[in-house]
């Protein structure tokens, strides 16, 4: 059983534990977070959908898994030449615990559920929150962050003019990603309640008491924002930071982040297969300050191939460890060399 289904069915037992001691019938586990809170009488998230004209879900979702819209046998422009919205996020849930994600939980989950594992925050789950290009992304977008940081709205506009250096969204394009979104927002399932947590939520929406205790519970379980901390190579690239890689796990990296962009799916100039002498290759880039070096890559992106616009995005702190780094070091090494 996988990880999801598992706290699925703790949270089914959990209700039906209530209910068969008396509670009304249990909420569900698919039951919407946000729509919960509200419920409990929390503010309204301040990006709801404004329906309406050519606004559809099926259509956002075309543009987010596909990079354009078809609907009625009519195409719309791609939005950008180089990259989809998964290139860099998840529409699945990636962290087994969301008010602690961390990179070594992270990759074991997405390992065991098929996923890759990716720079930018997972978009299941986003609009639960309210803050967007946190931390040090200024740094690297400067004033372009600010109307973004509290507004999805423009933060969507943000990652597909700069990040996916495609362009700019009309307003029936957002507000469909928008109406996509909220078809993969939180699940009461999705979050790592107690049993006695979950009586509380139950009791409160039964009775109306203690809603305000409910609302700190439900939203103690998953951040309202995405971490962002920008860290540099090591400072001698040939010998790294003395940190033991450990090459199982390595593996694990150049399957699920590696190759997701640059074997499986088409969004890259460089091609990362199994072959020993690419392994090789990466091997002896590793030391330089060139584009192939996997330090200067994971830690400060790749700059534009000569004469195109796209780019490989970075891994902060929080989406790959120094550890993980030097893991992914030893899996080359020992290929290089097998």
């Amino acid at each position: 059983m996988s990880y999801t289904r598992s706290i699925y069915f703790i949270a089914l037992v959990a209700f039906a534990l209530y209910a068969f001691n008396g509670g009304s019938p249990p909420l569900s586990p698919n039951q919407s977070v946000a729509q919960l809170l509200e419920t409990f009488g929390d503010e309204p998230l301040p990006h709801k959908v404004k329906t309406g004209g050519n606004v559809s879900a099926e259509r956002g979702k075309d543009i987010v898994l596909n990079g354009f819209s078809d609907q009625n046998g009519r195409k719309s422009k791609r939005q950008s030449k180089h990259f989809t919205c998964i290139a860099c996020h998840n529409v699945e849930r990636e962290d087994p615990d969301l008010s602690n994600p961390s990179p070594e939980a992270r990759l074991k989950y997405v390992t065991e559920n098929g996923l890759p594992f990716l720079q930018g925050s997972p978009l299941y789950g986003i609009v639960n929150r309210t803050k967007f290009y946190n931390g040090d992304y200024y740094k690297k977008y400067g004033d372009l962050v600010k109307p973004a940081q509290d507004n999805i709205r423009e933060a969507i506009q943000l990652c597909a003019v700069e990040c996916s250096q495609g362009r700019a969204l009309k307003s029936f394009e957002i507000e469909s990603i928008l109406a996509y979104l909220w078809t993969i927002d939180l699940k009461l399932g999705d979050l790592l309640l107690a049993p006695e947590e979950m009586e509380l939520v139950q009791r409160a929406f039964d009775t109306g008491r203690g809603k305000e205790a409910a609302i700190d519970v439900l939203k103690s379980k998953y951040l309202d924002h995405s971490p962002a901390t920008f860290v540099d190579p090591p400072k001698d690239r040939n010998t790294g930071d003395g940190i033991v890689g450990n090459p199982v796990n390595g593996s694990l990296l150049y399957k699920a982040s590696c190759q997701y962009c640059h074997y499986e799916k088409p969004f890259s100039f460089l091609t990362l297969d199994d072959d020993r002498m690419t392994f090789d290759h990466l091997l002896r880039k590793a030391g330089t300050y060139q584009p192939h070096s996997i330090y200067q890559v994971i830690r400060y992106g790749t700059p534009p191939k000569g004469g195109k616009e796209a780019y490989m995005p970075h891994y902060t702190k929080e989406k790959m460890t120094d550890q993980q780094m030097a893991d992914l070091r030893a899996y080359i090494e020992m290929m290089a060399n097998s």
